[in-house]
């Protein structure tokens, strides 16, 4: 049995099962809710909203505004949809070309998403590639809206760089002329900027230089979007040339599908991506369940026994019921003993 090919088909086929599940309980006006649902005697975390807007539990029809939220004592804005309805960031970008550069799963799935939304939006590939290819399969259209990589750089006014770390380093010298003054350089990941020792990535100063990142696979971004949700993005300012870089970043955010933007900064987005993937978002997770599967079956249990115990379980029943209730309603749903094994 392969067991990381059975661990990643299993895995998602759970992925969608809670993600993004909204906080059913927060401090609205003067009405206090837990933001957990639990019958231990944990202490829940109080978040406190301040707007007038009541929240509503409905994803298609959530009243969506810029709020101040009080997570046990630190205060953070959170930016909503209806910051930017569709109407006002078509008005905000009607004289600009967005050129998307690269087509992996960020760069297909925002640049559908934004086109969706009525922006205007060019592609820039390798041409004959695959993602040329995989681009004309999106309705794409050759000389009109995809483009070889400097033809679409020099068109756009707003530039996307959505290639992977290491095509961004390769092919960042192609970036280099035509960023003009007043342009916009769009990252959704700060690897670049951050280790520009190493890439070289470097920008100009006189361009506003924003990021967003999808706090997750652009396959979910594009689903989300599908279903009229939205998924939680950072955005971050490397540097603001126009005075209206934030403007730019969460108008763009909300045009590629972001429910909810949070700021941060390249730096922090960069070392906690990076941190998450080698701990609980991948690394750290693959490598317990591959040690707990190869100690079942050192120990004499059988492979769908492992199996079970290790991925099934824990992806089709548990984990599901962590993202949609809350870790301390888990613990409570299930036996002491199981509480004493996680615990002790």
């Amino acid at each position: 049995m392969n067991f990381t090919r059975f661990f990643f088909r299993s895995l998602s086929r759970s992925s969608n099962a809670a993600f993004l599940k909204q906080q059913r309980h927060v401090i609205v006006g003067s009405k206090s809710y837990s933001i957990l649902k639990s019958s231990t005697p944990r202490k829940a975390v109080s978040v406190k909203v301040n707007t007038l807007n009541d929240l509503k539990h409905s994803h298609s029809n959530q009243i969506r505004t810029m709020k101040t939220l009080d997570f046990g004592g630190t205060k953070e804005v959170v930016y909503e949809r209806s910051d930017w309805p569709k109407e006002k960031f078509q008005e905000f970008f009607k004289n600009d070309t967005i050129a998307v550069i690269g087509y992996g799963p960020q760069g297909s799935g925002q640049s559908l998403n934004a086109r969706d939304n009525g922006l205007n939006i060019i592609i820039g590939l390798r041409e004959g590639g695959r993602s040329w290819n995989e681009a004309l399969a999106d309705g794409w259209v050759p000389g009109k809206t995809l483009f070889p990589i400097e033809e679409a750089l020099k068109k756009g006014t707003i530039i996307f760089n959505l290639l992977s770390d290491a095509a961004q380093k390769e092919l960042w010298p192609k970036f280099v002329p035509h960023l003009t003054k007043g342009k916009t350089l769009y990252f959704s990941h700060g690897f670049s900027i951050v280790f520009k020792d190493e890439t070289h990535v470097i920008p100009p100063k006189d361009i506003d230089v924003i990021m967003v990142a999808p706090k997750g696979s652009g396959r979910t971004v594009r689903s989300l979007f599908l279903d009229k949700r939205g998924i939680n993005s950072s955005i971050a300012i490397f540097q603001d040339v126009s005075g209206k870089a934030k403007d730019t970043a969460v108008a763009l955010g909300v045009a590629i599908g972001s429910g909810y933007l949070y700021e941060t900064t390249f730096e922090r987005e960069v070392f906690s991506d990076l941190f998450g993937e080698r701990g609980v978002l991948m690394g750290a997770i693959q490598g317990l369940f591959l040690a707990q599967y190869e100690v079942l079956r050192s120990r004499g249990h059988t492979p769908s026994e492992a199996f079970n115990e290790t991925v099934e379980e824990a992806t089709q029943s548990l984990y599901p019921l962590i993202g949609a209730n809350g870790m301390d309603w888990m613990y409570a749903a299930c036996s002491t003993t199981a509480q004493r094994g996680a615990l002790d």
